[in-house]
Parts: C-alpha cells; sequence; structure tokens
C-alpha cells in the first residue's frame, strides 16, 4: 500500500476563494439598490423588501449572509444599517461599483458570462454569446438600454483613469488630437482642460460620439472639440499631430487590433509634417506592479469578445507589422502603460 505524500501547508484559502455565495449576494443587493433604500430611512425588514420589491423572507436570509461578511449591518434584529463597504453599493458610490455589479446593466451582464469559462478555456472562443445569444457588440448596437449601460461603465473606469493618463504623458501644448474610441469623451475634456492650446477630435460610433459631443460642450470646450461619428475599421481623420488608444486595442484580437493601428498609421502618416504620433495606452502584463489585475482582466477580455491584455512584446509585435517604432514608454504609478509610436519610415 502507498502512503500519500502530505499535502504542503496551505498559503490561501480556496473555500473562501471559490466562494460564489457572497459575490452573487452582493450583485443582487446591487441590483435591488438596497444600500440606496436604506440610506433613505427603508431600514426594517418589511419596509425594506418594499421598496426593492423584493420577497421578505428571502431577502432576510441573503441579507443573513451579508451581514455575517460586514456588507452590511444588523444593529437589532430585521433591522439593517449601512457599513463603510455598503456605502460603495449606493448608487453615487466610489468607483461606480454599483453599476458596475447590477445585474439588470451591462456588468452584471457580463459577469454571467463567466458561467461557460469553461468552454473558453476549452475552445479559446469568448463566451458572452454562449450565455446571451449574441456577441457583447451585437447587445450594445441593438438594445439602447445596454448601450447606454456600457458606456456609463466605461465612462466611469476612465475618468477615474483620466487624471493619471493625462499627467504621466508630455502632450503638445498646441495641434490637434484625435482621441480614437473615445466614448463619452471625458479622458479628452480632461486633456483639453489641461491644454488650452490644443484642439481634439472624438472618433466613435454615432450614439457614443453624440454623448461626447454633449459632455464636451458642457465642459465649455465646444470651440475647441468637434465629434467625428464612424468606426476605427474605417479611415480616421488624417494628418493631426496625436491619435490616442485607450484602451481600445484590448478589446480585440490581434488581428482586428493591428487593422485599428494601421488605420491610427495611415492617417497619421497623411499629413504632411512627417507623420503624427500614435499613443497606446493599455493595461499590459508584466512581472511589475498590479500584474494580478492584468491577469485577470486578460481573462475576462478573454471571455468577454476574444480581446486580451498583451504583454509589452506582443504589443512591440503589433506596432511593427502596423509599420510602427515605438518611441517611447511610460509605466503610471497605478500600472497603466504609455506607449508612445511613430510612423516606421
Amino acid at each position: 500500500m502507498t502512503t500519500l505524500p502530505q499535502a504542503a501547508p496551505a498559503r490561501v484559502d480556496l473555500t473562501a476563494l471559490a466562494d460564489l455565495v457572497t459575490p452573487w449576494a452582493i450583485r443582487v443587493a446591487a441590483t435591488l439598490r438596497l444600500a440606496d433604500h436604506i440610506a433613505a430611512g427603508h431600514t426594517a425588514l418589511p419596509d425594506l423588501a418594499r421598496a426593492a420589491d423584493a420577497d421578505p423572507d428571502a431577502l432576510r436570509r441573503m441579507l443573513r449572509v451579508l451581514t455575517g461578511r460586514g456588507v452590511f449591518a444588523e444593529p437589532e434584529e430585521d433591522v439593517y444599517a449601512l457599513t463603510p463597504a455598503a456605502e460603495l453599493l449606493k448608487d453615487g458610490g466610489a468607483f461606480g461599483l454599483r453599476a458596475w455589479f447590477d445585474v439588470d446593466g451591462m456588468g452584471g451582464r457580463m459577469d454571467q458570462a463567466f458561467g461557460r469559462l469553461l468552454d473558453t478555456v476549452r475552445t479559446g472562443e469568448p463566451a458572452y454569446p454562449l450565455v446571451h445569444g449574441r456577441s457583447l457588440w451585437e447587445d450594445t448596437l441593438e438594445s439602447p438600454r445596454l448601450a447606454r449601460s456600457y458606456a456609463d461603465l466605461m465612462a466611469a473606469h476612465t475618468r477615474f483613469a483620466a487624471p493619471e493618463v493625462v499627467a504621466a504623458h508630455a502632450w503638445p501644448e498646441r495641434g490637434h488630437v484625435v482621441d480614437v474610441g473615445g466614448g463619452s469623451g471625458s479622458l479628452l475634456t480632461r486633456l483639453l482642460t489641461a491644454r488650452p492650446g490644443l484642439r481634439g477630435t472624438l472618433l466613435d460610433l454615432p450614439e457614443a460620439a453624440e454623448k461626447a459631443g454633449r459632455t464636451l460642450a458642457a465642459a465649455g470646450l465646444g470651440e475647441r472639440a468637434s465629434v467625428h461619428p464612424g468606426s476605427f475599421f474605417d479611415p480616421l481623420p488624417a494628418g493631426a499631430d496625436l491619435y490616442l488608444l485607450t484602451w481600445v486595442l484590448h478589446d480585440w484580437s490581434d488581428d482586428e487590433a493591428l487593422h485599428i493601428l494601421r488605420r491610427c498609421a495611415e492617417a497619421a502618416a497623411d499629413g504632411g509634417k512627417g507623420g503624427g504620433e500614435i499613443l497606446v495606452v493599455e493595461n499590459l502584463v508584466t512581472d511589475g506592479r498590479r500584474a494580478d489585475v492584468a491577469a485577470a482582466m486578460d481573462l475576462r477580455l478573454l471571455v468577454l469578445f476574444g480581446g486580451r491584455e498583451r504583454t509589452p512584446r506582443q504589443l512591440d509585435d503589433l506596432v511593427s507589422r502596423a509599420g510602427l517604432r515605438v518611441t517611447g514608454r511610460r509605466v503610471t504609478g497605478t500600472g497603466i502603460h504609455l506607449v508612445s509610436c511613430a510612423p516606421a519610415g
């Protein structure tokens, strides 16, 4: 009879890591807006259940889990209060977490795709269409509600990172910047505010471009900023001094990312001034700061779109194949990579 080797002491709590009860309870609490209802005074179970349109007994049982985890507090039986963690689940909470966890919005819809992670690992194909019947991009094109939800999530993320991105690069004091796939316009707004001599054009699909136009106008930038409805797979406005790609390439496969970079290279080389700059902003996969965050996002991108967080070498290869060369690199304190490129010729 063979003696099995003794297992090494566990250094991670796999039970806690594998727990799905708490994460989904948090998402349901966010979807039902429990933190906002409690903040509004609906603290007793019957009143809270009515406000949230929930079954009182089921709600109590879910809150038993969340109070046990310290997400909510129960100062007396069936009376609930907010904790610092629950404050993050309010609609105006930091980082926009409530919207990311909302099962009725794109945040929760994206999370549901992980139910088919096994299929993705077996095939290399995204799981989102398997769960929802169509790709994420088709969802946003065919459902205005989901398109708004997705755009709001991306805008919240960009607003959080925009100050760091703007501070990290030596932007020109004058000239023209094209924000390729610029979404809500929050980053371009921040940039043009910081550089009064710059002009900007935001390119994105029509609904996003229209919203960005309102954002830029509300910031008093209407005279220096314009929007260009369109796709970054089509020819871009030519001759600008800088083309900005912020968290665009990681949404796409190598072939599609190469196509986008080539469009930027064509436009940058078509200005008659020796070629403009292309600035790529991504969370690259390295062994450095926040490598675990980049690794988790890489898997998320695979599951959702078939995209990827690339290593510096993988990005450099795409840049070279697009007819560009890397001219500079910068990594911010939170691990955001800014890679400057120029036409190779």
